[in-house]
């Protein structure tokens, strides 16, 4: 008799939210716990990762600053491999897939592959860091307008970042806390006002949450005073100086 051949399997690349495991979709959630594979970023918390059977197979890829698990292009070959072997994959991302997650080159290697692949879109780190600290991304008497950056990518400060934040305007910047000198720098010299307000958002949606405010010139001294450590978003513009809700639902939530 000869081997059966496996079927190919199925890559779905699924959004695991800015942290609290009660930010998954319902369908995010469902893959999670019946899934046999999850290849996972470090930026996906415990909390959801406790929520995948215990027969489950969870491979890190964490990647940092100076560090990475693993690069790339061995992620994408580990999850055309595993799905050519005919096993389904949850490559579990922080936030959503598309927006900062590199779920577009995981995509394109799998199809290259012929594997088929699957986007549950997650709450971005933007919309759930925003939400947990109550600061509007938009607001009628202050932004109509919301740009997203990296704050690591490449020749910095050969980009033109002016227009991107002041009167009108809101700047999230993703992956900004190793590079806060230079952002607010280069910010300046685009022409925005030192003064224009910011708040930095530590560990959004979880329990240790903080949220820290300041004007853009002192951004890379209230990083460093306050010690603020990633995932950490940067959110800049008038926006970030709305009165703030006393009651501070979403986070007293949380935290019981």
């Amino acid at each position: 008799m000869s081997e059966s051949i496996p079927s190919t399997g199925t890559v779905h690349l699924v959004g695991a939210g800015p942290g609290d495991p009660d930010l998954l979709t319902l369908r995010a959630a469902r893959l999670v716990m019946q899934a046999g594979l999850i290849v996972h970023d470090g930026l996906v918390d415990p909390a959801i990762l406790a929520l995948a059977r215990p027969a489950a197979r969870l491979v890190s890829v964490a990647k940092s600053r100076s560090r990475h698990t693993m690069a790339q292009d061995a992620i994408n070959a580990l999850l055309v491999r595993e799905a050519l072997a005919g096993n389904d994959v949850v490559r579990l991302k922080g936030g959503d897939p598309f927006v900062f997650g590199r779920g577009g080159e995981e995509a394109e290697a799998c199809r290259a592959a012929g594997v088929a692949v699957q986007v549950v879109p997650g709450i971005s780190a933007a919309m759930g860091a925003a939400a947990a600290a109550q600061i509007p991304l938009t607001h009628r008497d202050s932004a109509s307008i919301v740009s997203f950056v990296a704050g690591q990518c490449k020749g910095l400060t050969e980009q033109d970042w002016s227009g991107l934040a002041g009167k009108g305007r809101t700047l999230v910047i993703y992956m900004g806390v190793a590079t806060s000198e230079a952002i607010s720098e280069k910010l300046m010299a685009d022409g925005l006002a030192p003064e224009t307000p910011l708040a930095v958002i530590e560990n959004a949606s979880r329990p240790n949450m903080r949220v820290l405010r300041g004007p853009v010139a002192g951004l890379a001294d209230l990083v460093a005073r306050e010690k603020i450590k990633s995932p950490a978003l940067i959110v800049i513009g008038h926006v970030t100086a709305q009165p703030e809700n006393e009651l501070r639902t979403f986070a007293l939530e949380i935290a019981q």
